[in-house]
């Protein structure tokens, strides 16, 4: 009898462990193809074009169920989204960097297809679960990359964990410091990426579309994303809005935890492996980008001029600029 309940264990346990790791087409999870409005040479015209692209889940230790986007073969490389963002946008950078690298890109709580819960709002949860994600997958070591909020949730990461297992950074875009201190010097807000004095209209007006002014809340994000002057952006945009359904009220509920968070001492002191942070003209987090590249030893700073679409999307509007610059960086 004992010998078969231990069977019965272990064939459970064996099933248990398939049904964790089982790979899913993305095609199979979206439940339809998906054409694209702008053809581009060297680009899938359909989704279906893109072989390999898995979308996958796994569950949290408090029950959540996250998505991830999966591609590719060769040195694991992570995207953490910003806020708002999901894998879908990423599909062009994920398809030019799967030729080269086993790429993930994971769904925050709330964002793309990962589950709607009023719990573990805060940015330190959401770097328990880039943990969590990576135990899930195996992974020993890689490469990460955060995109705007993803910035934080990485310097939340390091600041939980330290940085054994990264063998490099990429930070696209983030302030370090998005509340303005009624206390600081105007460098002070430079240096830190100060972009509101009011973390209530800020998500007011990212959520809900409520005036503000430029004092208050700095809205060039806002305007340079309603500019959709990018072929690439249009298809990776396109993609998105026909399968994401994210509701703002869940994605209201990380945003004053991430805007009165100050990471200048995790990016002073923690950052110990090689760094690339990208930015550009258009953009007004450049200054900030600039002094966190002045104080991580031997970073690289990558500044996008206007013609080649610098601004807080640049991954997305110039993907196979960004693309061959991050492939350059990851291989020196």
């Amino acid at each position: 009898m004992c010998n078969v309940i231990k069977l019965t264990i272990c064939v459970l346990s064996m099933f248990f462990f398939a049904s964790q790791t089982m790979a899913a087409p993305a095609l199979s999870v979206l439940g339809q193809d998906f054409s694209f409005p702008n053809k581009i040479e060297g680009l899938p015209k359909k989704i279906s074009d893109f072989k390999g692209l898995e979308i996958n889940f796994f569950t949290t230790s408090d029950g959540v169920k996250l998505s991830y986007w999966e591609a590719g073969e060769g040195k694991p490389l992570v995207f953490i989204p910003g806020w708002s963002a999901n894998g879908a946008e990423y599909i062009n950078v994920m398809f030019l960097l799967s030729k080269h690298y086993h790429v993930y890109v994971l769904d925050p709580r709330n964002q793309g297809l990962s589950q709607k819960v009023s719990f573990g709002t805060r940015i330190s949860r959401y770097a328990m679960d880039v943990k969590e994600f990576t135990d899930h997958v195996g992974l020993k070591s890689a490469y990460f990359c955060g995109w705007s909020m993803g910035a934080s949730v990485l310097w939340s990461y390091v600041d939980l964990f330290g940085t054994k297992g990264i063998d490099k950074f990429i930070f696209v875009d983030e302030p370090i410091s998005i509340y303005t201190h009624a206390d600081w010097s105007e460098q002070e807000r430079l240096d830190a990426g100060g972009m509101t004095t009011s973390p209530e209209r800020m998500i007011a007006a990212f959520t809900k579309g409520t005036p503000t002014n430029s004092m208050i809340v700095d809205m060039k994000a806002r305007e340079r994303f309603m500019a959709k002057d990018s072929p690439y952006f249009v298809n990776s945009e396109s993609f998105a809005s026909t399968f994401i359904k994210n509701d703002p009220n869940y994605l209201a509920l990380v945003l004053f935890d991430h805007t009165t968070n100050d990471w200048r001492d995790v990016i002073r002191h923690k950052i110990n492996v090689p760094t690339a942070i990208f930015s550009g003209e258009y953009s007004n987090n450049l200054p900030s980008q600039r002094w966190m590249q002045s104080v991580i030893p031997g970073s690289k700073l990558y500044v996008y001029s206007k013609a080649e679409q610098g601004d807080h999307f640049l991954a997305f509007k110039n993907p196979v600029k960004f693309t061959k610059d991050l492939k350059t960086f990851l291989e020196q």
